[in-house]
């Protein structure tokens, strides 16, 4: 079998993991979209793929256009303020490149509690493996899941309120992502839906996504060419997607 073959035929096996793991999951009571009041705050966290090489000077500052970075946060933002400008809402990005799970409990509290926002999306869990594959770090799928179960078990006792969006974490597979990431990569997406059932968030399913996008016909390297970091049209597709699944 031909290379391009295999890589497809894995990426919809891949897809096909994600569809079994809806269905085994019809028990759990699903999430409700969230309802924006106005003057709502829309915080955005995760590592290098949210943070986009936003402005740090600027990130106390709600909507201002360098600090949302220049990807999927950024594009989420400028729909939602252009067609309802009249909810004043207020959206941050708190994205920190080269951050894993545990880099998330180190600045939780500044960086997500004290802003109290209404919606709080997460994206994380790339660096997680893609360090470890470097010998930068040792953290296993089971380190990662309880990493991030206590991260959201935090979130839930001290913003009860908050809509939580837990942003599937993807791949492609060409570039820096190579054979050796397989299975664990698979095993860490399970986990993170885990974990977004168990607190009943909103499951944006990225990885898919892009799995039926190159199914259908379009280049790994169209969507990310180090096979981690998106391009523009991945994040435009990925603002998409984001909005179709929050509902706002």
């Amino acid at each position: 079998m031909k290379k391009n073959a295999l890589s497809r035929r894995k990426l919809f096996l891949s897809s096909g993991l994600v569809a079994a793991l809806q269905a085994g999951s019809s028990s759990a009571a699903p999430a409700k979209k969230p309802v924006l009041k106005k003057g709502d705050v829309i915080l955005f966290q995760g590592d290098s793929v949210t943070d986009c090489r936003r402005a740090r000077k600027q990130q106390k500052h709600a909507n201002h256009q360098a600090a949302m970075g220049s990807g999927y946060p950024l594009f989420v933002a400028s729909g939602l303020l252009g067609r309802q400008h009249e909810m004043n809402l207020k959206f941050y990005n708190r994205g920190a490149s080269g951050n894993r799970v545990p880099h998330l409990h180190k600045r939780w509290k500044s960086d997500c509690l004290d802003l109290k926002p209404a919606v709080l999306s997460i994206l994380i869990g790339v660096n997680d493996i893609w360090h470890k594959m470097k010998g930068k770090y040792d953290g296993t799928v089971k380190s990662y899941e309880e990493g991030y179960d206590d991260l959201l078990k935090k979130t839930r006792d001290a913003l009860p309120e908050t809509s939580l969006v837990i942003c599937e974490p993807f791949v492609m597979r060409c570039g820096a992502v190579e054979d050796t990431w397989f299975p664990e990569f698979e095993q860490r997406r399970e986990a993170a839906r885990r974990v977004a059932q168990k607190h009943n968030a909103l499951w944006v399913p990225f990885q898919e996504m892009f799995d039926e996008a190159i199914a259908a016909g379009t280049t790994p390297q169209h969507w990310a060419r180090d096979g981690v970091h998106p391009s523009f049209a991945a994040h435009c597709l990925m603002a998409q997607k984001w909005r179709e699944v929050v509902g706002i």
